[in-house]
């Protein structure tokens, strides 16, 4: 079924958010939050990742591909494997040729750069400062999280023509604690449209569809493997998981956004973009919090946090 062009619309919010946004949220599984980000902001980031798009080196790069499919290899290389507390560069699976050798020139061709941004890179760990006009802290808080930890953040390209699509899934899958808790914050920093891959979402799906994959570290020989989930599958909480089962069906519904926009994403919630086939990039960033009490991380998650943990909102 073909997505429909709407979206629910919410107010600006700089430091909280209102009781109609949280009621959205709540009964949608996502919430757009237009012009979280100012103009200024969203400019300084946009230069930050170009130049680190224009200057990293490919002279010790295993060329590491970046896919969301089941069956791809290349998530179990350290590369990958050992990005929690770096800054590493993934490429698109087409921008290579049947040869191997790169077809576009490398700041086209990077799918995306990971995954500790927010530490690491001034410009994008100012957004978690104290005196940041946004406050990721206060949002978290609005949503209920008691000690909100920071981690896996990330610039998306979502590059012209070779964009690739990312089909439907959980980020709990992929960050999974015990119970489920992660919400996705997601910032447009260009403007994301039908065209240039824009996310679609299956509203109401956080509270039916459950977590039953895991994306873990595999206990012998290195890479990664998609595992049932022998945990929780719904987090806590009134109305999750009491019409569950089976397969969730429903009307996607496309997230068309301007730069400058943020976009909660529960981690349950079943959401998609499909191929950038225009001649623009839809570059933006995001991170994921997940809650620091109550909660079980374990080893076996593909990301695993640095000696000083993950990073405290």
């Amino acid at each position: 079924m073909a997505p429909s062009r709407t979206s629910p619309d919410a107010p600006t919010v700089s430091y909280s958010l209102t009781k109609e946004q949280l009621a959205t949220f709540d009964r949608d599984g996502y919430l757009i939050v237009p012009d979280a980000l100012d103009p200024q902001t969203v400019s300084s980031l946009l230069k930050e990742t170009h130049s680190l798009l224009d200057n990293f080196s490919l002279d010790d790069h295993p060329m590491t591909k970046f896919s969301t499919s089941e069956g791809s290899e290349h998530v179990g290389d350290d590369y990958f494997l050992d990005s929690g507390d770096k800054v590493r560069f993934f490429f698109e699976e087409d921008a290579f040729n049947s040869t191997g050798a790169l077809t576009k020139p490398k700041s086209l061709a990077i799918n995306k750069i990971g995954h500790y941004l927010h530490a690491l890179s001034p410009p994008f760990a100012s957004l978690l400062l104290p005196s940041s006009r946004h406050s990721p802290s206060a949002i978290a808080r609005d949503l209920g999280f008691r000690d909100p930890r920071c981690l896996q953040s990330m610039v998306i390209c979502k590059q012209p023509e070779i964009g690739g699509a990312v089909p439907p899934h959980q980020d709990s899958t992929f960050l999974y604690t015990d119970p489920p808790s992660a919400v996705g914050f997601w910032y447009a920093l260009e403007d994301a449209t039908v065209e240039n891959g824009c996310l679609s979402f299956l509203p109401g799906s956080h509270k039916k569809a459950e977590i039953k994959k895991r994306f873990v570290r595999k206990r012998e020989g290195g890479g990664t493997e998609f595992v049932d989930n022998e945990g929780a599958r719904f987090p806590l909480g009134k109305g999750f998981g009491e019409i569950g089962g089976g397969d969730v069906e429903g009307e996607y519904k496309l997230g068309e956004v301007k730069a400058g926009t943020l976009v909660l994403i529960h981690g349950n919630l079943l959401h998609k973009s499909e191929k950038n086939v225009s001649k623009k990039g839809r570059i933006i960033y995001t991170f994921h919090v997940i809650e620091g009490e109550g909660v079980k991380y374990d080893e076996r998650n593909w990301l695993q946090p640095p000696k000083e943990g993950f990073t405290k909102l």
